[in-house]
Protein backbone atom coordinates (compact mmCIF):
# COMPACT_ATOMS: atom_id res chain seq x y z
CA UNK A 1 0.00 0.00 0.00
CA UNK A 2 1.65 3.23 -1.18
CA UNK A 3 0.82 6.07 1.19
CA UNK A 4 2.78 8.93 2.69
CA UNK A 5 2.38 11.62 5.32
CA UNK A 6 -0.70 13.84 4.87
CA UNK A 7 -2.49 11.47 2.49
CA UNK A 8 -6.09 11.09 3.66
CA UNK A 9 -7.66 7.61 3.92
CA UNK A 10 -11.43 7.52 4.50
CA UNK A 11 -13.36 4.71 6.20
CA UNK A 12 -16.80 3.38 5.27
CA UNK A 13 -18.36 5.51 8.04
CA UNK A 14 -16.90 8.66 6.51
CA UNK A 15 -14.20 9.02 9.17
CA UNK A 16 -11.40 11.13 7.69
CA UNK A 17 -7.90 10.11 8.74
CA UNK A 18 -4.47 11.60 8.06
CA UNK A 19 -1.54 9.27 7.35
CA UNK A 20 1.09 9.93 9.99
CA UNK A 21 4.67 9.82 8.80
CA UNK A 22 6.30 7.16 6.62
CA UNK A 23 6.99 4.08 8.75
CA UNK A 24 4.14 1.59 8.36
CA UNK A 25 3.46 -2.15 8.01
CA UNK A 26 3.13 -3.37 4.43
CA UNK A 27 -0.68 -3.66 4.41
CA UNK A 28 -1.60 -0.95 6.96
CA UNK A 29 -0.93 2.65 7.90
CA UNK A 30 -0.69 4.50 11.20
CA UNK A 31 -2.94 7.57 11.24
CA UNK A 32 -4.51 10.43 13.11
CA UNK A 33 -8.28 10.74 13.04
CA UNK A 34 -8.97 14.32 11.91
CA UNK A 35 -12.72 14.57 11.21
CA UNK A 36 -15.91 12.59 11.78
CA UNK A 37 -19.39 13.07 10.29
CA UNK A 38 -22.12 14.09 12.73
CA UNK A 39 -23.84 10.72 12.28
CA UNK A 40 -21.13 9.17 14.47
CA UNK A 41 -19.70 12.11 16.46
CA UNK A 42 -20.61 15.60 17.64
CA UNK A 43 -18.65 18.12 19.68
CA UNK A 44 -19.69 21.03 21.84
CA UNK A 45 -16.68 23.01 20.63
CA UNK A 46 -18.07 25.50 18.11
CA UNK A 47 -14.80 25.89 16.22
CA UNK A 48 -14.75 22.16 15.48
CA UNK A 49 -17.76 22.31 13.11
CA UNK A 50 -17.06 21.85 9.38
CA UNK A 51 -19.67 21.92 6.60
CA UNK A 52 -19.59 20.13 3.26
CA UNK A 53 -22.79 20.75 1.31
CA UNK A 54 -25.63 19.67 3.59
CA UNK A 55 -23.39 17.48 5.72
CA UNK A 56 -21.60 18.45 8.93
CA UNK A 57 -18.29 17.14 10.21
CA UNK A 58 -16.45 17.75 13.47
CA UNK A 59 -12.71 18.21 13.86
CA UNK A 60 -10.75 16.43 16.59
CA UNK A 61 -8.17 18.34 18.65
CA UNK A 62 -5.08 17.06 20.50
CA UNK A 63 -5.75 13.42 21.55
CA UNK A 64 -9.55 13.52 21.05
CA UNK A 65 -9.34 11.41 17.90
CA UNK A 66 -7.17 8.80 19.62
CA UNK A 67 -9.67 8.50 22.49
CA UNK A 68 -12.64 8.38 20.11
CA UNK A 69 -11.15 5.50 18.13
CA UNK A 70 -10.19 3.64 21.30
CA UNK A 71 -13.71 3.96 22.76
CA UNK A 72 -15.91 3.67 19.66
CA UNK A 73 -13.95 2.21 16.73
CA UNK A 74 -11.25 -0.06 18.23
CA UNK A 75 -11.13 -1.90 14.90
CA UNK A 76 -9.35 1.18 13.51
CA UNK A 77 -6.19 0.39 15.42
CA UNK A 78 -3.07 -1.34 14.16
CA UNK A 79 -0.62 -3.23 16.35
CA UNK A 80 2.85 -1.63 16.33
CA UNK A 81 5.08 -4.66 16.74
CA UNK A 82 8.14 -2.68 17.87
CA UNK A 83 6.35 -0.62 20.52
CA UNK A 84 4.10 -3.60 21.35
CA UNK A 85 0.96 -1.47 21.52
CA UNK A 86 -2.11 -0.60 19.47
CA UNK A 87 -2.04 2.72 17.57
CA UNK A 88 -4.71 4.45 15.52
CA UNK A 89 -4.47 3.07 12.00
CA UNK A 90 -6.19 1.36 9.10
CA UNK A 91 -5.71 -1.86 7.21
CA UNK A 92 -5.84 -1.64 3.45
CA UNK A 93 -9.22 -3.42 3.34
CA UNK A 94 -10.74 -0.81 5.70
CA UNK A 95 -10.04 2.09 3.34
CA UNK A 96 -12.73 2.99 0.81
CA UNK A 97 -10.96 6.06 -0.62
CA UNK A 98 -7.62 7.87 -0.41
CA UNK A 99 -7.43 11.59 -1.14
CA UNK A 100 -3.91 12.83 -1.96
CA UNK A 101 -2.85 16.47 -1.42
CA UNK A 102 -0.97 16.86 -4.73
CA UNK A 103 -3.84 15.47 -6.79
CA UNK A 104 -6.40 17.49 -4.85
CA UNK A 105 -4.49 20.74 -5.48
CA UNK A 106 -4.70 20.23 -9.25
CA UNK A 107 -8.44 19.57 -8.95
CA UNK A 108 -9.27 22.66 -6.91
CA UNK A 109 -7.22 25.04 -9.06
CA UNK A 110 -9.81 24.66 -11.81
CA UNK A 111 -12.57 25.73 -9.39
CA UNK A 112 -14.50 28.73 -10.64
CA UNK A 113 -15.81 31.69 -8.68
CA UNK A 114 -14.09 30.76 -5.42
CA UNK A 115 -12.14 33.77 -4.13
CA UNK A 116 -10.11 31.73 -1.61
CA UNK A 117 -8.92 29.37 -4.36
CA UNK A 118 -8.08 32.39 -6.53
CA UNK A 119 -6.01 33.74 -3.62
CA UNK A 120 -4.27 30.37 -3.23
CA UNK A 121 -3.44 30.37 -6.93
CA UNK A 122 -1.97 33.85 -6.69
CA UNK A 123 0.21 32.85 -3.74
CA UNK A 124 1.55 29.90 -5.73
CA UNK A 125 2.22 32.13 -8.73
CA UNK A 126 4.30 34.47 -6.54
CA UNK A 127 6.47 31.55 -5.40
CA UNK A 128 6.78 29.94 -8.84
CA UNK A 129 7.80 33.21 -10.51
CA UNK A 130 10.94 33.62 -8.39
CA UNK A 131 12.02 29.98 -8.07
CA UNK A 132 12.58 26.85 -10.13
CA UNK A 133 9.71 25.11 -8.32
CA UNK A 134 6.65 24.00 -10.27
CA UNK A 135 3.07 23.10 -9.45
CA UNK A 136 3.93 19.41 -9.07
CA UNK A 137 6.06 20.28 -6.03
CA UNK A 138 2.99 21.35 -4.06
CA UNK A 139 -0.15 19.95 -2.48
CA UNK A 140 -2.92 21.24 -0.26
CA UNK A 141 -4.21 20.24 3.19
CA UNK A 142 -6.59 21.59 5.82
CA UNK A 143 -10.09 22.88 5.14
CA UNK A 144 -9.49 23.53 1.41
CA UNK A 145 -8.23 19.96 0.95
CA UNK A 146 -11.50 18.52 2.24
CA UNK A 147 -13.82 21.15 0.74
CA UNK A 148 -14.73 22.51 4.18
CA UNK A 149 -13.35 25.98 3.52
CA UNK A 150 -15.08 29.33 3.78
CA UNK A 151 -13.74 32.37 1.89
CA UNK A 152 -14.69 34.46 4.93
CA UNK A 153 -12.64 32.58 7.51
CA UNK A 154 -10.37 29.84 6.15
CA UNK A 155 -6.59 29.85 5.87
CA UNK A 156 -4.48 28.61 2.96
CA UNK A 157 -2.64 25.40 3.88
CA UNK A 158 -0.12 24.15 1.32
CA UNK A 159 2.33 21.27 1.17
CA UNK A 160 5.79 21.40 -0.39
CA UNK A 161 7.27 18.04 -1.43
CA UNK A 162 10.98 17.36 -0.99
CA UNK A 163 14.11 18.45 0.90
CA UNK A 164 15.59 20.52 -1.91
CA UNK A 165 12.20 22.00 -2.68
CA UNK A 166 11.71 23.02 0.96
CA UNK A 167 15.07 24.75 1.01
CA UNK A 168 14.30 26.64 -2.20
CA UNK A 169 10.82 27.54 -0.98
CA UNK A 170 12.21 29.10 2.21
CA UNK A 171 14.61 31.20 0.17
CA UNK A 172 11.74 32.30 -2.08
CA UNK A 173 9.61 33.20 0.93
CA UNK A 174 12.47 35.21 2.38
CA UNK A 175 12.59 37.24 -0.84
CA UNK A 176 8.81 37.69 -0.91
CA UNK A 177 8.89 38.93 2.68
CA UNK A 178 11.64 41.43 1.90
CA UNK A 179 9.64 42.75 -1.08
CA UNK A 180 6.44 42.97 1.01
CA UNK A 181 4.59 40.66 -1.39
CA UNK A 182 3.96 38.34 1.54
CA UNK A 183 4.52 38.86 5.26
CA UNK A 184 6.10 36.58 7.84
CA UNK A 185 3.20 35.78 10.18
CA UNK A 186 5.44 36.18 13.22
CA UNK A 187 7.06 39.51 12.31
CA UNK A 188 4.50 41.46 14.32
CA UNK A 189 3.38 38.63 16.58
CA UNK A 190 3.14 39.21 20.34
CA UNK A 191 2.46 36.89 23.26
CA UNK A 192 -1.04 38.39 23.56
CA UNK A 193 -1.94 36.91 20.15
CA UNK A 194 -3.10 33.33 19.38
CA UNK A 195 -2.65 30.63 20.45
CA UNK A 196 -4.57 32.06 23.42
CA UNK A 197 -4.30 28.97 25.62
CA UNK A 198 -0.68 28.11 26.33
CA UNK A 199 -0.08 24.80 28.11
CA UNK A 200 3.63 24.06 27.62
CA UNK A 201 5.42 24.00 30.97
CA UNK A 202 9.03 24.18 29.70
CA UNK A 203 8.53 26.37 26.65
CA UNK A 204 7.42 29.98 26.97
CA UNK A 205 5.08 31.60 24.49
CA UNK A 206 7.79 34.15 23.73
CA UNK A 207 10.22 31.34 22.85
CA UNK A 208 7.55 29.82 20.62
CA UNK A 209 7.13 33.05 18.64
CA UNK A 210 10.89 33.42 18.15
CA UNK A 211 11.28 29.87 16.84
CA UNK A 212 8.23 30.13 14.57
CA UNK A 213 9.45 33.35 12.94
CA UNK A 214 12.73 31.91 11.70
CA UNK A 215 11.08 28.83 10.18
CA UNK A 216 9.77 31.13 7.38
CA UNK A 217 6.96 28.74 6.38
CA UNK A 218 4.21 30.72 8.15
CA UNK A 219 3.08 33.67 6.05
CA UNK A 220 0.21 36.12 5.70
CA UNK A 221 -1.13 38.18 2.83
CA UNK A 222 -3.57 41.08 2.77
CA UNK A 223 -6.21 40.03 0.24
CA UNK A 224 -8.22 42.71 -1.51
CA UNK A 225 -10.62 40.17 -2.99
CA UNK A 226 -11.35 38.67 0.44
CA UNK A 227 -11.15 41.92 2.37
CA UNK A 228 -9.01 40.39 5.10
CA UNK A 229 -5.55 39.15 5.98
CA UNK A 230 -5.13 35.48 5.10
CA UNK A 231 -2.78 33.10 6.90
CA UNK A 232 -0.68 30.83 4.67
CA UNK A 233 1.23 27.77 5.82
CA UNK A 234 3.65 25.57 3.86
CA UNK A 235 4.06 22.10 5.36
CA UNK A 236 6.95 19.88 4.20
CA UNK A 237 6.32 16.29 3.05
CA UNK A 238 8.88 13.90 1.59
CA UNK A 239 9.02 13.15 -2.12
CA UNK A 240 8.37 9.50 -2.92
CA UNK A 241 12.05 8.92 -3.70
CA UNK A 242 13.06 10.33 -0.29
CA UNK A 243 10.95 7.90 1.73
CA UNK A 244 12.70 5.17 3.66
CA UNK A 245 10.26 3.00 5.59
CA UNK A 246 12.11 1.98 8.77
CA UNK A 247 9.27 -0.20 10.04
CA UNK A 248 10.50 -3.46 8.51
CA UNK A 249 14.14 -2.63 9.29
CA UNK A 250 13.36 -2.18 12.98
CA UNK A 251 13.28 -5.15 15.35
CA UNK A 252 12.37 -3.51 18.65
CA UNK A 253 11.85 -0.12 20.31
CA UNK A 254 12.21 -0.20 24.10
CA UNK A 255 10.73 2.70 26.06
CA UNK A 256 13.14 3.48 28.89
CA UNK A 257 11.62 6.59 30.48
CA UNK A 258 11.55 10.38 30.61
CA UNK A 259 14.86 12.14 30.02
CA UNK A 260 16.24 15.66 29.79
CA UNK A 261 19.36 16.28 27.74
CA UNK A 262 21.51 18.98 26.20
CA UNK A 263 22.42 18.13 22.62
CA UNK A 264 24.30 19.57 19.66
CA UNK A 265 22.51 19.34 16.32
CA UNK A 266 24.72 17.40 13.88
CA UNK A 267 22.21 17.48 11.01
CA UNK A 268 18.85 19.20 10.52
CA UNK A 269 18.15 17.97 6.97
CA UNK A 270 15.20 15.81 8.10
CA UNK A 271 13.78 18.29 10.60
CA UNK A 272 11.00 19.58 8.36
CA UNK A 273 9.07 16.35 8.05
CA UNK A 274 6.78 14.21 10.19
CA UNK A 275 8.39 12.97 12.27
CA UNK A 276 11.07 15.65 12.54
CA UNK A 277 14.43 13.90 12.91
CA UNK A 278 17.54 15.60 14.26
CA UNK A 279 20.91 13.83 14.28
CA UNK A 280 22.55 14.88 17.54
CA UNK A 281 25.55 14.59 19.81
CA UNK A 282 24.57 14.40 23.48
CA UNK A 283 26.53 16.96 25.52
CA UNK A 284 24.73 16.34 28.81
CA UNK A 285 22.30 13.60 29.70
CA UNK A 286 21.37 11.12 32.41
CA UNK A 287 24.62 9.55 33.71
CA UNK A 288 22.87 6.16 33.73
CA UNK A 289 22.56 6.23 29.93
CA UNK A 290 25.53 4.07 28.98
CA UNK A 291 25.13 4.51 25.23
CA UNK A 292 24.99 7.97 23.66
CA UNK A 293 21.87 9.48 22.15
CA UNK A 294 22.11 9.55 18.33
CA UNK A 295 18.93 11.34 17.33
CA UNK A 296 15.86 13.23 18.46
CA UNK A 297 12.57 12.20 16.83
CA UNK A 298 9.60 14.56 17.22
CA UNK A 299 6.01 13.74 16.31
CA UNK A 300 4.93 17.18 17.56
CA UNK A 301 4.23 19.72 14.82
CA UNK A 302 5.30 22.56 17.10
CA UNK A 303 8.91 21.40 16.79
CA UNK A 304 9.19 21.05 13.01
CA UNK A 305 12.23 23.01 11.68
CA UNK A 306 12.89 23.98 15.29
CA UNK A 307 16.70 23.86 15.19
CA UNK A 308 19.56 24.17 12.75
CA UNK A 309 22.82 22.28 12.30
CA UNK A 310 25.45 23.34 14.84
CA UNK A 311 23.01 24.71 17.42
CA UNK A 312 22.80 23.60 21.06
CA UNK A 313 19.39 22.54 22.32
CA UNK A 314 17.52 21.48 25.41
CA UNK A 315 15.43 18.34 24.89
CA UNK A 316 12.85 16.73 27.16
CA UNK A 317 11.19 13.57 25.92
CA UNK A 318 11.16 9.80 26.19
CA UNK A 319 14.41 7.87 25.97
CA UNK A 320 14.12 4.84 23.71
CA UNK A 321 16.51 2.06 22.78
CA UNK A 322 16.11 1.17 19.10
CA UNK A 323 17.21 -2.23 17.84
CA UNK A 324 17.45 -2.45 14.05
CA UNK A 325 18.62 -5.30 11.86
CA UNK A 326 22.10 -3.83 11.49
CA UNK A 327 22.65 -1.74 14.64
CA UNK A 328 21.33 -0.47 18.00
CA UNK A 329 21.15 3.11 19.25
CA UNK A 330 19.35 5.43 21.65
CA UNK A 331 16.96 8.17 20.64
CA UNK A 332 14.80 10.74 22.41
CA UNK A 333 11.22 10.77 21.16
CA UNK A 334 8.62 13.51 21.58
CA UNK A 335 5.07 12.35 20.89
CA UNK A 336 1.39 12.61 21.68
CA UNK A 337 -0.07 11.24 24.87
CA UNK A 338 0.61 11.70 28.56
CA UNK A 339 3.07 14.48 29.34
CA UNK A 340 2.60 16.13 25.94
CA UNK A 341 3.09 19.68 27.20
CA UNK A 342 6.14 18.83 29.32
CA UNK A 343 8.16 17.87 26.23
CA UNK A 344 10.48 20.32 24.53
CA UNK A 345 13.19 20.83 21.98
CA UNK A 346 14.43 24.41 21.92
CA UNK A 347 17.54 26.47 21.34
CA UNK A 348 19.76 27.24 24.31
CA UNK A 349 20.90 30.85 24.04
Amino acid sequence: MRLRDRDSPISQEGLIFRVYGYDHPEDSCFCDLEYAPEEVYTSGIQKSVRTLGNRRFFKFYFDEGLKFVHNHFPEYQVFHKHLREMLVGLREDQIIQVVRPDERLKEILISKEDPLIEELNQVLELVLEISSLDLGDFGVFGSIFHGFHSPKFSDIDLIVYGKRELKELREALKSLYSENLLSNEFDDWTVEMPPLHWNFSNYSKKEYGWHQKRKLIYATRMSKRLGRRVKIEFEPVRRWDEIRNEYEETLKIEKIGRIEATVKIISDEDSGFMPSVYSVEALRTDPNVAQGVERVVSYMEEFRLQLETGEIAQVIGRLEKVEMKNRCFNQITLSQGEGYFEQIIKLIN
